[in-house]
């Protein structure tokens, strides 16, 4: 698939098609009326330009569509919608070792429960140490940047899905 082939879909079409790129219903929605796309620059812009502004709310409901970094049974669950797409995202969680896994766990349960939200990170080419390390560098945050920081890393994430589509 390609922008062109996006420009062509209908409504219900595109709006699958940008739901496997992020799970923000108003970002779908904002891409799907954003089209025809001339290129594959002019996708990029408006991914970027719908993604500014949405409210808090939007947000979460992207973060919500991603499983905790490690959560194997979560991954299975949370990508089934999005797993052509988000194949390989958390490939490094695969030479993960026990303690690493359940340090991630571990942190991912604090995360939550400081922020309000899982720990987003784009994890491709990342390694469960390195994704534990960027965690542990991210809990002492405040919410605000916090929230910052999880949304450029889902900006970061949907990226890599759209660039899917050249």
């Amino acid at each position: 698939m390609n922008f062109q082939d996006i420009n062509a879909m209908d409504v219900a079409q595109a709006k699958h098609a940008f739901m496997q790129c992020c799970t923000s219903s108003a970002w779908v929605s904002k891409m799907v009326e954003s089209r025809p796309y001339v290129d594959l620059d002019a996708l990029f812009e408006a991914a970027n330009s719908n993604w500014i502004g949405l409210s808090e709310g939007d947000y979460l409901e992207a973060f919500d569509g991603h499983p905790k970094i490690g959560d194997v049974s979560s991954l299975m669950k949370k990508y089934a919608n999005t797993k052509r797409l988000a194949a390989g995202e958390q490939s490094g969680m695969n030479a993960a070792d026990e303690a690493t896994i359940k340090a991630l766990a571990k942190g991912n349960d604090d995360y939550h429960g400081k922020f309000g939200f899982i720990f987003i990170v784009c994890a491709t080419g990342k390694s469960a140490a390195q994704m534990l390390a960027l965690l542990e560098a991210r809990i002492d945050n405040d919410r605000e940047t916090e929230f910052k920081n999880a949304a450029e890393e889902q900006r970061k994430i949907f990226h890599i899905r759209l660039n899917k589509f050249s």
